[in-house]
């Protein structure tokens, strides 16, 4: 008996500890007290940021009900962007509720929805009705240099035809540089890419250029953390309208809500994810990583740099890689030796600017410890920089774009080069008949000669990104291709003036039978300088449109001294089909960029067979 009145006694001082009524223990029932909310609708309770990574998001919970033909509407600030969707039943049972996506920060949204309700007597109601949901100020990392402006990029819309008006970006960018983020390195073995660390800037935008989703990190990420920082990249909204991307020892699939597919870690002969996941068509994943310990020819152990492709199955299994250095030859050198040292995608060293490397310089760096993300060749140095991976289904095949190699590659499943989109200069035998011929319109021949082809306006592509294979327009023989031609060491040399430089979206089609290639389409030579990016950037294909998305990404990038006083300032463009004058033009102002793409929201939340 005095155990029960010291307990009782104990419960009644942690009740009123807590400031709650003795009526509430009596309301509630064996889980303890109830749970009170407020609720504006016919249904239950909004929850927003429910996943803690998406503050722009929220649920509108199903109180009970059974809802079904749910549609969404964000009402647009005036002169805004529409966002408005429907919900299919999967999504909603998913979330227990209706997902609100799009919201604008540090602003009281508007949000209509519609649906029919039903309860367990088995009464329909069809209800239409407004919610008020406040979201917060967009939130981002500080990282202390003179170039970060604002918590999240701005932007000016250039020009938006009607026919883009609905169109969602998804924008990946880059805050570069965060001292966080900097203090590790790998050193058993030695090498790789450790210490390459930005804090993410994810957001999606919509035609006005206004922010209406973006990615709190912080509960995912931590800069300081070897298995949980890294660089946010290769993002792709999958079939099923879920996210994934990859960053430093990780890949991951969220939808756009925040929930959590998978968040794993990179298998474990593996290292340093960066630039490239592709989902391809067999069901796995393409992950552009390095290994972890190779043993090189000289008895060495290192990690390896941007050159390794793993395929996982989703359960996370390896299935198979492609080790590049097995494949390719990383000694070729004529590119390397051709880049601006001031420019090399990533490691930015601007007291290196118009410097490039000599046979000498190379030779002496393979003799001595010199491991790690930097230029040179050899297993263990930065030769390939693989900065994209695409899947060919026809015939199980991947296409890589390697920057260091300034070629576009097809490899098939058996490790052999099928053909090599490049400059035929310094491919060794073996190599050397995989390059394919460049071709006019009419099928004749262009005589090409170190780096540079006569009387024609083909060129190949130089420090490229993003090879991406056009699926609704090739086939077996026919292999439609876009690239982002960066254009640093451009025919193998660097230009009497920096400002020479000009990058280039670029179409090509490879005839795969008579081993051609023909370019169909660029733009941004005639843009001059002002539309050059050293480095990042994407051109894909956009089928629901017919369209060229394409985005320069650190055009008027500014080092001084090796010090940044300005950041770059990229171009979203969208082309139709063939067209040179864009569709859509929007300046992100004041971000680095790597890759933009547009978002179908629909494909988000309706998907349902």
């Amino acid at each position: 008996m005095e155990i029960q009145k010291t307990l009782l006694a104990a419960s009644l001082v942690a009740v009123f500890a807590a400031g709650l009524p003795l009526a509430a223990s009596a309301a509630g029932g064996a889980s303890g007290a109830a749970v009170k909310y407020a609720k504006q609708g016919q249904i239950g309770e909004v929850v927003t940021n429910p996943y803690r990574i998406a503050p722009l998001t929220a649920i509108i919970r199903s109180g009970g009900y059974t809802l079904s033909d749910v549609t969404v509407r964000i009402v647009p600030k005036m002169n805004g962007a529409e966002i408005k969707y429907s919900v299919d039943r999967s999504e909603l049972l998913t979330h227990g509720g209706i997902p609100v996506f799009g919201l604008y920060p540090d602003y009281v949204n508007t949000v209509e929805v519609s649906y029919t309700r039903a309860d367990l007597k088995g009464e329909k109601i069809k209800v239409n009705e407004a919610y008020k949901i406040y979201a917060p100020p967009v939130y981002t990392e500080g990282n202390g240099t003179v170039s970060q402006k604002s918590t999240m990029f701005d932007t000016t819309v250039v020009k938006v035809d009607p026919e883009f008006k609905d169109r969602l970006y998804l924008v990946n960018n880059l805050l570069v540089s965060p001292p966080k983020g900097s203090r590790v390195v790998w050193n058993n073995p030695s090498g790789g890419a450790l210490e390459w660390c930005f804090y993410p800037q994810n957001a999606i935008i919509d035609s006005t250029g206004a922010v209406r989703w973006y990615m709190n990190v912080d509960s995912i990420y931590d800069m300081e953390s070897v298995y949980n920082g890294g660089v946010m990249m290769g993002f792709q909204q999958g079939e099923d309208g879920a996210l994934t991307w990859g960053y430093g020892q990780r890949y991951a699939k969220y939808d756009v809500m925040g929930r959590e597919v998978f968040n794993r870690r990179l298998p474990a002969g593996y290292a340093d994810f960066s630039h490239s996941f592709d989902q391809a068509q067999n069901g796995n994943f393409l992950l552009r990583v390095a290994a972890n310990d190779v043993k090189r020819p000289d008895g060495r152990n290192v990690r390896t740099v941007r050159d390794v492709i793993v395929e996982v199955t989703p359960a996370g299994r390896v299935v198979d890689d492609w080790r590049l250095w097995e494949i390719l030859d990383p000694y070729r050198d004529v590119v390397i030796k051709s880049l601006d040292q001031g420019a090399v995608c990533l490691n930015l060293d601007a007291n290196s600017a118009g410097k490039t490397l000599s046979s000498e310089d190379l030779a002496a760096m393979d003799k001595e410890e010199h491991f790690g993300d930097i230029t040179g060749v050899g297993v263990g140095r930065n030769w390939a920089h693989v900065n994209s991976v695409d899947y060919d289904p026809t015939d199980d095949s991947i296409i890589i774009s390697s920057r260091h190699q300034s070629a576009i590659i097809k490899i098939g499943r058996d490790k052999q080069v099928k053909w090599i989109l490049g400059a035929p200069d310094g491919w060794k035998k073996g190599w050397a008949e995989k390059v394919l011929t460049p071709v006019d319109s009419k099928g004749n021949p262009i005589k090409c000669l170190q780096g540079k082809c006569e009387n024609t306006n083909f060129d190949w592509t130089w420090t490229q990104h993003t090879a991406f294979r056009i699926d609704s327009k090739s086939d077996n023989r026919y292999v439609y291709l876009t690239a982002f031609d960066n254009g640093d060491g451009r025919g193998l040399e660097q230009p009497a003036l920096a400002d020479m430089k000009y990058s280039r979206a670029v179409v090509f089609k490879v005839d795969q039978e008579k081993r051609t290639v023909e370019q169909l389409w660029e733009y941004g030579k005639e843009r001059g300088h002002a539309w050059y990016s050293p480095v990042t950037s994407l051109t894909q294909y956009e089928a629901d449109k017919d369209s060229i998305m394409v985005y320069s990404a650190t055009p008027e990038m500014q080092l001084v001294k090796g010090k940044a006083v300005g950041a770059p300032s990229p171009y979203l463009q969208e082309f139709k089909w063939g067209k040179t004058e864009p569709s859509v033009e929007i300046r992100i102002n004041g971000s680095m960029g790597y890759q933009a793409m547009p978002f179908r929201v629909e494909k988000a939340f309706h998907h349902a067979k």
